[in-house]
């Protein structure tokens, strides 16, 4: 589960919502340009681009599921169950690369998605896991970049990149066929939808909205790329921040998943843990939790970049109400 979006208004924008049956102890983390990154078998990286993004830290290393560098290059993880297949060995004449290791491996050192296409060229995702207990996650990626965006998939067929002109991201099926499912939809529109039904009696539409009819509202993969893309191809918002990013979650809401409607194994629910969006020109990390609608925000160039060690934020989860006639009860 999750659904990622790629937008531009004024500045570029970048965001996801984490769909899932639990929390995997997420904080906001900032790595700076000299934290040592010693990959498995990429080498190492003792300086590159510093990030931001939400991760959990394990042995003190960052394991970003979405984040953004200083060039404004952005990367998301999503789930790819069943279809994600790593390599079970290393290969020679390849750079053999760890799940885990993707994101700051790619976004330490590639300041938009034309070198992040060349570096992934040569790239063999390899079934590393983390620690013990800890194992691959499967998983592919939507990177962006505020000229377009790529998908990253790979499965027993080999390593993808697709381009993604509608700038979404869910989950299963393949990329192929989430652009395929599109074909389904091209009679859906934003105007009022014109009679074609029966010429010989005039029909009109009752009411507004009727030309997306049709426009799919359950929680499936599919259905939230079908949404997700069909709203962000005609999303309109004023100019400035506030608009942008309020738009952003606008549409990040359009297909979150509401607590309760889809079960999961030991008696857990699937829920959007947290919706986040990414300022990349300024380098500003917005997210809300399931439990606190109010927006958070982190800038990265706030932070002392030169430095080495990494910088965490907890999340702010508990419900944050003003209340304008405050009196005790």
């Amino acid at each position: 589960m999750c659904t990622s979006i790629a937008m531009k208004t004024e500045a570029f924008y970048f965001g996801r919502n984490m769909d899932w049956d639990r929390e995997f102890d997420e904080h906001i983390v900032i790595t700076p340009r000299n934290y040592p990154f010693c990959f498995r078998n990429a080498g190492d990286l003792p300086r590159h681009y510093a990030l931001l993004g939400m991760a959990a830290v394990e042995e003190n290393y960052p394991l970003y599921a979405d984040a953004v560098n200083e060039k404004g290059l952005c990367m998301a993880g999503l789930n790819f169950q069943g279809n994600a297949y790593y390599s079970p060995e290393l290969r020679g004449d390849k750079t053999n690369v760890a799940s885990f290791e993707l994101i700051p491996w790619l976004l330490g050192q590639c300041a938009d998605v034309a070198e992040a296409k060349r570096l992934l060229a040569d790239v063999n995702l390899a079934a590393l896991p983390f620690a013990e207990g800890l194992p691959p996650a499967p998983l592919h990626w939507h990177i962006a970049d505020r000229n377009g965006s790529v998908v990253l998939e790979a499965t027993r067929s080999g390593v993808h990149i697709y381009d993604d002109p509608v700038n979404v991201l869910t989950n299963n099926p393949p990329f192929e066929f989430h652009m395929t499912n599109l074909s389904q939809y091209l009679n859906l529109t934003v105007d009022a939808p014109a009679n074609a039904f029966c010429k010989q009696a005039d029909v009109q539409p009752f009411g507004k909205g009727l030309g997306s009819f049709g426009l799919p509202g359950d929680f499936s993969p599919a259905s939230r790329f079908v949404k997700a893309a069909y709203l962000l191809l005609h999303s309109q918002c004023g100019g400035g921040e506030e608009s942008s990013v309020s738009q952003f979650f606008h549409l990040l809401d359009s297909v979150a998943v509401v607590n309760g409607s889809i079960a999961a194994e030991e008696d857990r629910n699937y829920c959007t843990t947290y919706s986040a969006c990414m300022n990349a020109d300024r380098g500003i990390y917005y997210y809300k939790t399931y439990f606190n609608s109010q927006l958070t925000a982190v800038r990265l160039r706030n932070e002392n970049l030169e430095a080495s060690c990494l910088k965490e934020y907890p999340l702010r989860k508990q419900p944050c109400i003003r209340w304008e006639n405050e009196r005790g009860m």
